[in-house]
Order: C-alpha cells, then sequence, then structure tokens
C-alpha cells in the first residue's frame, strides 16, 4: 500500500527508543483462527508491512518471522535499507495460516532472538491453547522490549448467532474433533460468552500493564493503518 508507506514517511518512528540501530523482530501467527476470518488475515498481513516499514524508516534492522506451528520462519533473514524491504514485503505473502501456532516454542526457539538489542512484536489473535506468555517472559529475561499486537473480528466480538448451530473450530482437524460443539445458542449462553470473552481482554491488559510492555488491540474490520497509528501515537512510538 504505497499510500501507507507514504504517510508513515510524514512522521518520525521511534519503536525503540535509543540512538544506535536496534533489531526489530516482528513474530507473526499463522494459525488457522487468523485465516477463518478473510479480514482477520489481511489486517494481520498490513500490520506486519506497516510495523516493518517504521522500523526501515527508522534505519534499524528488521527481521520477520512466520510463527508456523512450533517454529518460526524467517523470511528474507535480516532486512536493513528500503530496497530490501520492498524486496521482502512479498514474501509475507507466503505465510500459511494453518493449523494451530504455538506462539511458546517458536518464540523461545528461535535462533536469533537476540539479548537487549531492540523490540520483538508479536501480532495474533492470542485464541490459543499454548501459554504464549512464557514468549514474552523468555523475551523480558533476554532484555528485549516487547509489543503485542491483538487482533480480533467483529464477528468474535459481538457474534450474531441464534438457533440450533453446529460450531466448527478453525483449527480442528475434522468434523469429528473435539474441540467442535453442537448445541443451542441461546440469549443465557450469549452472556457467558460475553463474560468469558471479557475476562479474556482483561487478562491480556493486565498481563501486559505487569510486564510495562504495549498492548495495541485491533478490529480487522477497521482501517487497520489509521487504527494502527493512532494507537501507537497515542502510546507515544511516533511523532
Amino acid at each position: 500500500d504505497w499510500n501507507l508507506y507514504s504517510r508513515f514517511e510524514k512522521h518520525f518512528i521511534k519503536l525503540y527508543n535509543d540512538e544506535k540501530q536496534m533489531h526489530i523482530q516482528i513474530f507473526l501467527d499463522c494459525s488457522s483462527s487468523l485465516s477463518a476470518l478473510d479480514n482477520k488475515k489481511e489486517a494481520a498481513l498490513k500490520v506486519a508491512a506497516s510495523l516493518g516499514y517504521l522500523t526501515i524508516h527508522n534505519l534499524d534492522k528488521l527481521s520477520i518471522n512466520l510463527i508456523e506451528g512450533n517454529t518460526s520462519r524467517n523470511i528474507n533473514g535480516i532486512i536493513s535499507g528500503k530496497e530490501a524491504f520492498f524486496q521482502a514485503v512479498p514474501s509475507l505473502e507466503t505465510a500459511n495460516f494453518d493449523g494451530e501456532a504455538d506462539i511458546e516454542n517458536a518464540i523461545i526457539n528461535c535462533p536469533t532472538t537476540g539479548y537487549n538489542d531492540g523490540l520483538t512484536i508479536i501480532i495474533s489473535d492470542f485464541l490459543t491453547d499454548n501459554n504464549w506468555k512464557n514468549a514474552v517472559d523468555y523475551l523480558l529475561y533476554r532484555h528485549r522490549e516487547v509489543m503485542l499486537v491483538h487482533i480480533m473480528s467483529i464477528e468474535e466480538l459481538n457474534p450474531a448467532y441464534n438457533g440450533r448451530m453446529y460450531l466448527m473450530d478453525s483449527e480442528s482437524v475434522d468434523k469429528l474433533d473435539e474441540k467442535n460443539l453442537k448445541m443451542r445458542i441461546t440469549k443465557s449462553e450469549f452472556e457467558v460468552y460475553q463474560m468469558a470473552l471479557n475476562d479474556f481482554l482483561e487478562d491480556i491488559k493486565s498481563f501486559c500493564i505487569g510486564r510495562q510492555i504495549n498492548y495495541i488491540f485491533l478490529k480487522s474490520e477497521d482501517q487497520v493503518e489509521q487504527a494502527l497509528f493512532e494507537q501507537l501515537y497515542e502510546r507515544g512510538a511516533v511523532k
């Protein structure tokens, strides 16, 4: 999106407030839950590209890692300079949004995590059974700054279903997978769902506050670039 990049050109990015050249790492969750709704996948890719460009614009080094299963796949190595960045961007399209993404093991076992050399950004919907919080604590242990970018859809935040439904988990193996549910959706079920959703969101926010890390929440149906920039601006990441 060239219009997006030209807009960011007008602003100074300080994703990591240090005069030295830093290493900004982006980890993108490539699980099925991101691709179940096309706008979530598109939003996640736009966020990765946008934050990547801001990194390069600030003359920092960049690496983009796709979390596929329990490993992370680095695309185009360490990226430095705008020419290398624009050559690397098409590689984002190779992301295979399928199955589950083990954020914990993918990040902890990443060989290029680094130590006290910059910022790690995790882009995900965090709808996972694996303990991604351990990955954050590992990064903090290695004295890296951390930012979480949380993407969810309106359909997940306010589902519009009622009556008898067969709910198939986007990461289930087949229709017989125990993750799937066959149930009658009533007002009481909606209320329970909303309570669980609120607890889920508050837990992530509280975790980030307790660890003093930046937390960005985006709705995939929104104009992602504008919403992302506004929240970065509010947190003092750009000016």
